[in-house]
């Protein structure tokens, strides 16, 4: 490719309808048909499950009206990094995106993917668990197939999630309605002394915000993808409250359907809770539900691949990852290389399969950094009140995030410190080791530049520039 060559633009093609369906489809993953059993378990009661399910609604749609003033005043993809990088600055944007692109988001595709495989091959081996390899080798299959529709075209990435998004609609709507019954017999009984056993240590309710927040991952997305949405300054306030109320509400009814459906003790013992539930209300159609959280998986796959090959991009575009990150091809205009790239490290955290203690522990990194957003969001609000704000929200918004924020973060170390935090927390700051030589010094080695050219030429890319 020639230096000389115009520089590539990334296409506008996410409206009202398809930024929702971002937000929403990555959001309803598999978390909701799971995670409920983490919840019960970690904080002891019917009654206090549902306030805990209730008040993460609340937290994280604040939240996502605080991202919508952010990403109207910074008008730029790449979601909490570039956020970070505006208002704090490089080293502390370099940690995020370090973190972000090795551990957390690879992480987080895989545990779907993985998920989504699970479910696929559940109906099939009923009675014993299925072969690690099986499930594998399909997980990194779905991972591969929603890497290859990103890349070849964002136009049918963005109408896959309307399409996902309106079946998972669907079948939460099922759960919801399909309980109704069983809540008019159970009123008196399963939900009965609904708070009788609360866990009200400090850990608990921080694990089980933790687990449940799990199933509102995703509420950030569209701001990751900004630059490519359509009147962001109108579009992303607007999905964001469509989809936060949408997405609460129907976690909450499916929730008193599980309850109503469900004993606690029946909850706390299946880590596939909505098959159960299949099981116990649909008979032999229960296998519907592995089905629907396979979709569900699925979608949020593709949701969460979207965006997180953006962030890689923009954090190439701003010299904190290798330049052929940085390029889209040269005629379906997609990040190809930032995709290709997520989709490597993916597979390869994929091979160990130990997941859900690397979610754990870094689940507090994420509101680690939450937090430094916020606060950004605060310092522009305090020291550049004239920037153009074309929505805002009132600044006691971003205070009480933040404060949740830093609960959520120094509540488990606090109340149950363990070595595996401090290990987390030095992996994060050990990204400084590289920041300093090869991001501040800018130390490359020349053989970079020459694999650069060779990477352009193969998978046709170009430099691409923002969309202002």
């Amino acid at each position: 490719m020639s230096g000389k060559m115009e520089k590539l633009k990334l296409k506008c093609e996410i409206g009202l309808i398809s930024g929702t369906s971002i937000i929403a489809s990555s959001m309803i993953g598999s978390g909701i048909f799971m995670s409920p059993h983490s919840v019960m378990e970690n904080i002891g009661s019917p009654g206090a499950s549902l306030v805990i399910w209730a008040c993460s609604g609340l937290l994280i749609t604040i939240a996502s009206l605080c991202y919508a003033e952010m990403g109207t005043v910074i008008c730029e993809s790449g979601g909490d990094y570039i956020y970070i990088l505006r208002t704090t600055g490089q080293p502390a944007a370099f940690l995020f995106i370090y973190s972000n692109v090795l551990v957390q988001t690879s992480t987080t595709l895989s545990g779907i993917a993985l998920s989504f495989a699970i479910n696929i091959v559940a109906p099939l081996y009923e009675d014993d668990p299925a072969p690690e390899v099986a499930v594998k080798c399909l997980a990194a299959a779905a991972i591969l197939t929603v890497a290859t529709m990103n890349c070849l075209s964002t136009r049918f990435a963005i109408k896959l999630n309307v399409l996902i998004l309106a079946a998972n609609i669907f079948f939460l709507l099922v759960i919801a309605v399909g309980g109704l019954p069983f809540l008019v017999q159970t009123c008196t009984f399963n939900l009965q002394h609904s708070f009788e056993g609360t866990n009200l240590h400090i850990n608990s309710i921080g694990i089980s915000f933790f687990q449940c927040l799990w199933s509102f991952s995703g509420w950030n997305h569209l701001n990751c993808v900004t630059e490519e949405l359509s009147h962001p300054e109108v579009n992303l306030p607007r999905a964001v409250m469509i989809a936060m109320p949408m997405v609460t509400a129907l976690y909450l009814l499916v929730n008193v359907s599980y309850l109503a459906v469900l004993t606690p003790r029946e909850i706390m013992s299946s880590t596939a809770v909505a098959v159960t539930w299949g099981n116990k209300v649909l008979g032999r159609w229960g296998w519907l539900m592995s089905v629907a959280a396979a979709l569900s998986a699925f979608g949020s796959l593709n949701g969460s691949f979207f965006s997180g090959g953006r962030v890689c991009f923009v954090a190439a575009r701003e010299g904190h990852m290798p330049d052929i990150l940085s390029m889209a091809h040269v005629h379906r205009l997609t990040p190809s290389p930032a995709l290709i790239f997520t989709t490597a490290v993916s597979l390869i955290v994929l091979i160990p399969g130990d997941f859900q203690s690397i979610i754990n522990y870094f689940s507090f990194t994420a509101w680690f950094f939450y937090g430094i957003t916020l606060s950004g969001l605060l310092y522009l609000k305090i020291k550049k009140p004239d920037l153009p704000r074309p929505y805002k929200v009132p600044i006691i918004l971003p205070i009480v995030v933040l404060l949740v924020a830093v609960f959520l973060v120094l509540a488990p170390i606090i109340d149950d410190p363990q070595i595996e935090y401090l290990y987390v927390t030095l992996f994060i700051f050990s990204g400084i080791i590289i920041y300093v030589p090869f991001i501040h010094f800018k130390i490359f080695p020349g053989i970079l530049n020459k694999l650069t050219v060779f990477l352009q030429l193969f998978l046709e890319v170009a430099p691409a520039e923002k969309n202002l």
